[in-house]
């Protein structure tokens, strides 16, 4: 059983509503107490034709998904987990996942950092990730951004360093008053990156970014100093060859210096 302060969370949604829907007049936020995933279920929506502007919100996710296909563990209160979902054709994709994370940290606190290409730190631990989706109907696409943060303390069972929560920096927060920070930014967010991309970004982003200046690793096997992302959006990495541009998300990246949690 959750802690009875759980068993009825007051999600700010009405709040949320009104500040987006002057500037996307189809949104919509929903709030479910169990889904599989809320990234899932929005991508079977816009599969069955259902594409309006929506945030998704579950407390809890019985089957959460991760980038790479890694599991999303979430409970109600312990975690916050939404998707957004809503008709996008930004001019170019590269770096929407950046730009995601960056609007989140920044609505959250000072001490938040980044980890290309799509999670989010403490202290070298992981808060937080994003998954990103794209669906494409007719000619129109479709993009679902998901959302998974630690609120509180997790298990660390199977993980090289325990995760972050977000009440290391931010004692007492709750899902709802995390969503109520991040919600309505991240809107605002998304929409301004369709327009501009990810170059005006780009040295906010170098603000918070946790690999700048480690040694690194890839998945794919280059190594060598991480000299920060470019204009779109591209990993940096230092190597014998020269300078090396990782662009794919499907490319794990980890500090060799010491072994994170990716």
């Amino acid at each position: 059983m959750p802690p009875l302060s759980d068993s009825h969370i007051r999600w700010p949604a009405e709040a949320i509503w009104e500040a987006v829907f002057p500037h996307l007049p189809d949104f919509s936020v929903e709030v479910l107490p169990e889904i599989d995933s809320t990234n899932t279920e929005l991508m079977r929506r816009a599969r069955a034709g259902q594409t309006d502007a929506v945030l998704l919100l579950a407390e809890t996710q019985s089957a959460g998904r991760g980038r790479l296909g890694r599991e999303w563990v979430s409970q109600r209160g312990d975690s916050l987990t939404f998707s957004l979902g809503l008709p996008y054709a930004p001019q170019d994709w590269s770096g929407l996942s950046l730009a995601v994370g960056l609007s989140l940290a920044e609505s959250l606190h000072p001490q938040v950092g980044l980890k290309w290409p799509n999670d989010l730190w403490i202290d070298g631990h992981k808060l937080g990730g994003i998954l990103i989706e794209a669906a494409s109907m007719g000619g129109h696409s479709y993009v679902v951004i998901g959302v998974g943060l630690n609120i509180r303390p997790q298990p660390a069972q199977g993980m090289r360093t325990p995760p972050a929560a977000l009440m290391d920096c931010l004692p007492g927060i709750t899902a709802a008053d995390a969503l109520g920070r991040v919600a309505s930014p991240l809107v605002a967010a998304v929409q301004a990156f369709a327009q501009t991309g990810f170059a005006p970004l780009q040295q906010r982003f170098k603000a918070r970014d946790v690999l700048q200046g480690l040694a690194v690793s890839t998945s794919d096997g280059v190594s060598g100093p991480a000299l920060g992302v470019d204009a779109s959006g591209a990993l940096q990495i230092e190597t014998a060859a020269g300078v090396v541009r990782v662009n794919s998300s499907e490319v794990s990246v980890r500090p060799t210096a010491q072994q994170e949690n990716t």
